[in-house]
């Protein structure tokens, strides 16, 4: 799971609440994992907390990610972010159903509705950004394209299944139109840092963000790529990004797992 959405302090990678009106099934039914991860910018700046959730029930998902900017960022860009997908697993694929995002920058609101059919037609019901230069994509061009969260989340299914880095995903989330193109770089025995007390093994992905149309409103951008080290700290169907390093318009940032808890572990890796 990686988290996808990081705005312009970084990167989606992390990509993972369920959306309660989705799936509603006793608690004790449902697969959750709730992870924290803790973003460092310039200097190691604590610029941007990220929550993600990912809860599994059957062949249902949902994944909830909310942002929110720490310490002096919030003086450059203060940035909170909510966002969440819902879909199911249908034939060994992952297929969103409905992503939701609302995003607040600097007073400036953002929020975005998109609809993933079974037919793959994205129904595109975000509300009008205002701006002087409208964000234009035709119907037939995002056919097929799935959200940032579930896009991360295929990845690391992928890797948990013993799969390699390589994939290709179409990303259409309202805010932006192109491709993630992952990539293996190197397995990696990782040691504890001043950040974190994680150590073990490790496989690290490269990401790439392709852009097919560009936003005309560049407060959108958010990384153009970046470097992510997944472990297994969760066992079943899952590999966690553990360390990420992106490249921004901020400059280089870099991303840790702080906390984590479900399927039978409670880790707190922040360095003591």
């Amino acid at each position: 799971m990686i988290l996808a959405r990081f705005a312009p302090l970084a990167a989606a990678a992390f990509a993972l609440l369920l959306v309660p009106a989705a799936l509603k099934v006793p608690a004790a039914e449902i697969d959750r994992v709730d992870a924290r991860f803790e973003i460092y910018g310039f200097a190691g700046f604590h610029v941007l907390t990220n929550r993600t959730t990912v809860q599994e029930i059957g062949d249902r998902y949902a994944i909830t990610m909310d942002l929110d900017t720490r310490g002096l960022a919030s003086v450059f860009v203060d940035l909170t972010s909510h966002s969440e997908v819902h879909g199911e697993f249908a034939r060994n694929a992952v297929r969103p159903e409905a992503y939701r995002a609302d995003l607040r920058r600097n007073g400036a609101e953002r929020h975005y509705a998109i609809d993933y059919r079974r037919d793959g037609s994205v129904i595109n019901a975000s509300a009008p950004a205002g701006a002087s230069r409208p964000f234009l994509v035709a119907a037939d061009q995002i056919r097929g394209t799935v959200d940032q969260l579930t896009a991360y989340f295929v990845l690391e299914r992928q890797l948990a299944r013993g799969g390699n880095c390589s994939m290709v995903v179409p990303v259409f989330d309202g805010s932006g139109f192109y491709n993630l193109r992952f990539a293996d770089l190197k397995q990696e025995m990782l040691s504890a840092d001043s950040y974190q007390a994680f150590a073990g093994p490790s496989k690290v992905c490269q990401v790439a963000r392709e852009d097919i149309v560009v936003n005309p409103d560049r407060n959108e951008d958010t990384y153009t790529a970046g470097r992510i080290w997944y472990a297994q700290v969760v066992p079943g169907d899952r590999m966690m990004p553990v360390r990420m390093e992106f490249d921004t318009a901020f400059g280089a940032v870099k991303g840790y797992l702080a906390e984590l808890r479900g399927r039978g572990a409670r880790l707190n890796l922040v360095a003591k």
